[in-house]
């Protein structure tokens, strides 16, 4: 980290664009909601020998400008994320494990929804006015922060539902809401409709009643306000957070066309134009960047939210996420592994940027990372510091963006979901390098009683094998680790029937 620090301090001084240039980088995160690593033409997965390896659904989806930032840049086939959407967008705001920050659960704008026997005590309330947030930081360094798209911080009544009481200087479309009452802007993106109006998409009456789509409204509001960023020659963060791909399964008729004779479901149909529209957006913020000048110095870092809800089959079983099991909201890989790309715009060996901070070019890293790694990431890159009360889960990538192998991090993700209902109720995942272990922590509905599932994910990277009675002594080992994690996170527990008394994991 210090190397990179030191890297960026030196960058700091150099000027790359043709207008009154920034100091610094530009940052762009574009998010993607409910989009797994297999939810794209772009593979991912690798072979034995650590070469790409195309599935069925790599040749179903359409995204060739996540291949073409991917041919500029490097690529992770091990990233994690929370396995539903706000715990994910405050770990990455906050650079803290969901554990930590006790947003264990989405958020629904009206109620709090931890379940019959979920946490009391759970932050329900999401992200406050004067949380330690990234925004809130690069803004005090001298950062235009922008916001557009999704939200989902805290619930409608409280102030943190708007990012810009977050430490963005721009919101555009973000509120409590988790998804758009409509894609389409001929119904208002859902405002006309009164069962949908409270989740129609605000801020965007610009469009109303006219024929778009809302991933072009997005796309077009993020380019304006780079616009401006640009102009008034200051460095942007922008978090361009699509709707995309969560429900409803709205179909984007710009690409219904190649989707009508696929043979698949139409929900299913309609969600790949999701994914192909959001591919459309990325490759026109591409285009926007190359034609500003300020490609070369400017990071994108793309990422899904959280796993696959792709409606292709059982949340549980190999279907969605083909070939990884599960699905958005399990314990399994296909519900926390998600794309995740970093690149410069334009790549340009020659950049002065690209030459202090060398981004490998078209690989794959399969060292293992998660969401909350990219705060930390983003700070040492612009030379920016978190108040030292604040702890920070994430450890920066700066080594891993290079193609390098870090051998001084730990392999470990805790994934808690303290929570009912959902498609799978009351459990913690705890990886440790190649193992996984999965603890359920008493009889509900969907996981069948209290039990543990143990993996590993060398040998068996699709979970088919449980290997609980198996390897005791790795089960226990794994669930020490667990509950140790657990407890240095101050997590909250779910609780009996009585309301009050907490259930730890138990150690076999």
């Amino acid at each position: 980290m210090k190397r990179l620090l030191g890297l960026l301090c030196a960058v700091g001084v150099l000027v790359v664009s043709p207008h009154a240039a920034p100091s610094q980088p530009n940052i762009i995160i574009f998010l993607v909601d409910d989009m797994g690593v297999m939810d794209t033409s772009l593979p991912f997965l690798t072979d034995e020998a650590g070469r790409p390896k195309r599935y069925p659904l790599n040749d179903y989806y359409r995204t060739p400008n996540m291949e073409r930032l991917a041919a500029r840049g490097i690529r992770f086939n091990n990233f994690h994320s929370m396995s539903v959407c706000s715990p994910a967008r405050i770990a990455l705001m906050t650079g803290q494990n969901a554990a930590r920050h006790r947003t264990t659960n989405w958020i629904d704008p009206d109620k709090d929804n931890a379940g019959p026997q979920g946490p009391p005590d759970w932050n329900w309330h999401g992200l406050e006015p004067g949380d330690v947030t990234l925004p809130a930081l690069l803004g005090k360094a001298g950062y235009r922060t922008i916001h557009v798209g999704k939200g989902h911080f805290a619930p409608r009544a409280d102030a943190g539902a708007d990012p810009s009481t977050i430490g963005f200087d721009v919101n555009v479309a973000g509120a409590s809401i988790g998804q758009p009452g409509s894609y389409y802007g001929m119904e208002n993106f859902g405002a006309r409709d009164p069962k949908r109006a409270p989740t129609a998409v605000p801020g965007l009456s610009k469009y109303h009643g006219k024929d778009i789509f809302l991933t072009e409204a997005l796309t077009l509001e993020a380019n304006a306000q780079v616009d401006a960023a640009v102009k008034a020659g200051k460095p942007f963060f922008l978090s361009l957070a699509h709707y995309a791909v969560h429900a409803p399964f709205d179909s984007d008729p710009r690409f219904a066309a190649h989707y009508k004779d696929s043979g698949k479901p139409g929900p299913a149909q309609a969600f790949a134009t999701l994914i192909e529209g959001m591919d459309k957006s990325l490759g026109d913020v591409l285009d926007h960047l190359d034609k500003l000048g300020v490609a070369d110095n400017t990071l994108v870092f793309f990422l899904g939210d959280n796993g696959s809800d792709a409606p292709l089959g059982d949340q549980h079983d190999v279907a969605c996420a083909a070939p990884l099991r599960g699905k958005k909201g399990t314990h399994y890989e296909g519900g926390t592994r998600v794309p995740f790309i970093a690149a410069w715009a334009t790549s340009n060996p020659a950049n002065p940027f690209q030459k202090r901070l060398p981004i490998a070019v078209d690989r794959i890293q399969p060292q293992q990372a998660a969401i909350y790694d990219l705060f930390p990431t983003i700070l040492a890159l612009t030379g920016t510091r978190a108040p030292g009360k604040h702890v920070v889960d994430g450890l920066p990538l700066d080594t891993l963006l290079t193609g390098k192998p870090d051998h001084g991090r730990k392999e470990q993700f805790l994934m808690h979901y303290p929570h009912a209902p959902h498609r799978t109720d009351y459990f913690t995942v705890w990886r440790d390098g190649e193992w996984k272990v999965i603890y359920h922590y008493f009889p509900t509905e969907v996981s069948g009683g209290s039990h543990y599932q143990l993996f590993n994910l060398k040998n068996d990277p699709f979970e088919q094998k449980d290997l609980t009675a198996l390897e005791p002594g790795e089960l226990k080992r794994l669930m020490q680790g667990m509950v140790a994690a657990l407890e240095r996170q101050h997590a909250v527990y779910p609780v009996e029937k009585n309301g009050h008394t907490r259930v730890k994991p138990s150690v076999p």
